[in-house]
């Protein structure tokens, strides 16, 4: 019986794994119809090229062809492609790799996995690339804005070990952050409130309600306006750290989205975020060892 988590339909071509995308129970046409219909960003003509170069295959490994009637609940693997991909003048560094794991310093600007307008300048497709890691796969996320330490799991048969540690909290993490200083609010501190997503679906906004996000907060080191704190997340919500900082008149330095939104131009690398990934700290659940990584990296003061 196929299992959609292994379908081994296409192979990791430069680093990609295939896309899927699954037809609904019910419809109608051809499969050219329905990927026409619902992947847009590809053109008609640009599908029909793809079915006919046997790129696009169903969960069986058959090639999948533009006049192929539609078949409800079926499964569909292709390559995600870009027409044009922006350059990244970074590279990432591996801190660590063994039979299990691979730890990345990942650089600012560089995203985690493939989404909007960046594929092969991901980490993980780099890292595939590089590594020959056809499996290798993030055990959790970190901003494209943000730099520092991600850890990625190497084989199938151990991942879910590692993702327990991050589901029950058995992993420490620590950040280091760039902000102003406020003389008076007490330091250290601990914050807890209630994110959800805001009406701009990019940025998440603090709501009354029970909280479900949880940050610790030291200060490293001051110096004049600005300090260098340490955070320490308990729960891993979307942009919790930058939230919780701007949420208390401390929003990170050269933070694109909060309090307000202020994108720089594309290409623009001379304001990165001042959010580092400092370090990862856990009991490796597979070999029992305990494991401390650190980045190389370091923000500084102003």
């Amino acid at each position: 019986m196929h299992n959609p988590r292994h379908p081994h339909v296409l192979p990791v071509r430069d680093g990609v794994s295939p896309s899927c995308v699954v037809l609904p129970v019910r419809g109608h046409g051809s499969m050219l119809d329905f990927l026409t219909e619902r992947l847009p960003a590809v053109s008609r003509e640009g599908w029909h090229e793809r079915m006919e170069a046997g790129v696009v295959v169903d969960e069986r490994g058959q090639a999948v062809l533009p006049d192929r009637a539609f078949e409800g609940g079926l499964r569909l693997y292709y390559y995600r492609s870009l027409p044009a991909e922006p350059a990244l003048p970074f590279s990432e560094a591996v801190v660590y790799q063994d039979e299990h794991l691979v730890v990345a310093d990942k650089p600012h600007f560089m995203p985690v996995t493939p989404s909007g307008r960046y594929l092969h300048n991901t980490l993980l497709v780099r890292l595939k690339r590089r590594l020959g890691l056809p499996e290798l796969s993030p055990l959790h996320r970190i901003d494209r804005d943000t730099a520092g330490l991600v850890m990625l799991s190497v084989h199938q048969a151990t991942r879910g070990s590692y993702q327990a540690l991050f589901r029950d909290r058995q992993i420490i993490k620590h950040y280091e952050a760039v902000a102003p200083w406020r003389a008076d609010l007490t330091f250290p501190r601990d914050h807890r409130s209630r994110l959800e997503e805001s009406p701009q679906f990019f940025r998440m906004q603090e709501v009354s309600g029970e909280p479900n996000s949880y940050t610790h907060i030291q200060v490293l080191e001051v110096a004049g306006d600005w300090a260098r704190y340490l955070l320490s997340p308990v729960t891993g919500k979307r942009h919790q750290l930058r939230v919780h900082m701007a949420a208390l008149g401390l929003p990170l330095r050269n933070d694109p989205f909060y309090p307000v939104v202020n994108d720089p131009p594309e290409g623009d690398y001379s304001r990165p975020l001042q959010l580092l990934a400092r370090s990862l700290e856990f009991v490796d659940p597979v070999t029992g060892v305990q494991r401390v990584f650190e980045s190389r990296q370091a923000l500084s003061l102003p």
